[in-house]
Order: C-alpha cells, then structure tokens, then sequence
C-alpha cells in the first residue's frame, strides 16, 4: 500500500490513534477522539496551542445538539454557545473545547424531540423531561474530567452559564479556577427555555439578555 508520501507500513495502522489536525474557521485546531466503553459513545476534544502554562485553559464542556450545533435550531442557544467558545478559544490563543455525545442533556436524540413535542404543548424544559420519565438533567461529567486529564488540562476557566456544572467537574477533580458566562443567542424561541434554566436549573444569566 502505499500514499502521497510513500509505502505505508500495514502493520502500523493497526495502532492509527484517533488524533489529527483539524483547521476550521476559527483556527488550526488538534481533534482527539475518545472511546468510553460503558456507554460506547465517542466524545472529542478540540484543542489550540500549549495546554500548559501560568494561567487557566479556557475551556468549554459542550454536550452535543444536533439541533442547534448542525441544523442552526433556534429553541435553544447551543450552536452559538458551540461557535463562540470556539472563537473565544482562537481570540486567546490556546484552549479546549470537549464535546460530549450526551444529546438533550443526556437523554438521546429520540427522548429530545419527544421533549419537544411536549414543549410544543406547553410544558417547559424541565417538566418535558420528568413527564417522559427522565432526569432533568442526566449527563455525566466523569469522561469530560478523563478527557481534560488526558489532553494535559490542569486549572481550568470554564466557559458556562451552569454553576451546577462547575459543580460536576469539582466533583470529578477538575481544579474550575474560574467560571466565565457565555450568554449567547437569545432570541424570541428560546427565551421562555432560558428562562426555565435560570429560574428552575440554577443557570446564571442577568435580566438584560432577556430585555434586548
């Protein structure tokens, strides 16, 4: 077998990590994929520039959202949470963004939109959830501390509206330095859904996102 820069040896891609350059219009960042067996879920890690140093890594734990991440939804503010950790993270110059395959908060895809269609019928995003017979919130954090461990993360400044998630990473031993709010994309959808995780889920987001 051979490639563009000549034969390839076939016994080494038997071992082909999971690790590769990914350039993106918020910079030339390094993609690592990491398998979690007791779920079988493949979650990634994004990173740009040296993960050491004096200061915090800015860093963005994002749960995947099909919706908002890939088809620009409106009912929720992930994908403009996804695109400005990304750009914050290039502006700095080095960071880490783990996206975690936790879909509608941990639930899955299929659960998501049934929550949805419920939403759709007056429920909020909370109740959507117990009504289905879900937890409000059912992610795990531990594989997001194994990921930060393992990509050379050690103080971190995270990205989030969601104290409770400071919370979770402590948990797990992730030294949160600091928490730094990404207040992004509210609009006339996805007010009333901020608003149920402010007043009901603990997130922090002030009155003056919701008056502009």
């Amino acid at each position: 077998m051979t490639s563009p820069n000549g034969p390839v040896d076939l016994t080494e891609l038997l071992d082909v990590p999971a690790d590769a350059r990914l350039p993106t219009e918020h910079g030339d960042f390094r993609i690592r994929v990491f398998h979690e067996d007791t779920t079988g879920l493949d979650h990634v890690a994004l990173t740009l520039g040296d993960m050491q140093g004096p200061d915090p890594v800015l860093v963005r734990v994002h749960s995947e959202c099909l919706t908002g991440d890939a088809f620009g939804s409106l009912r929720c503010d992930c994908g403009p949470q996804l695109d400005t950790a990304l750009r914050r993270i290039q502006e700095v110059g080095w960071g880490c963004l783990v996206y975690l395959r936790q879909e509608g908060r941990g639930i899955g895809l299929h659960a998501k939109i049934q929550a949805y269609n419920l939403q759709d019928k007056g429920a909020d995003t909370l109740d959507a959830n117990l009504l289905l017979g879900h937890p409000a919130d059912a992610r795990d954090y531990r594989i997001a501390a194994k990921i930060l461990a393992a990509v050379g993360v050690e103080r971190v400044c995270l990205l989030t509206n969601n104290p409770d998630k400071v919370i979770q990473l402590q948990n797990h031993d992730v030294d949160v330095h600091q928490r730094m709010p990404l207040v992004v994309g509210v609009n006339e959808d996805n007010r009333d859904y901020l608003s149920t995780k402010v007043e009901r889920m603990g997130h922090s987001i002030s009155d003056d996102h919701f008056e502009s």
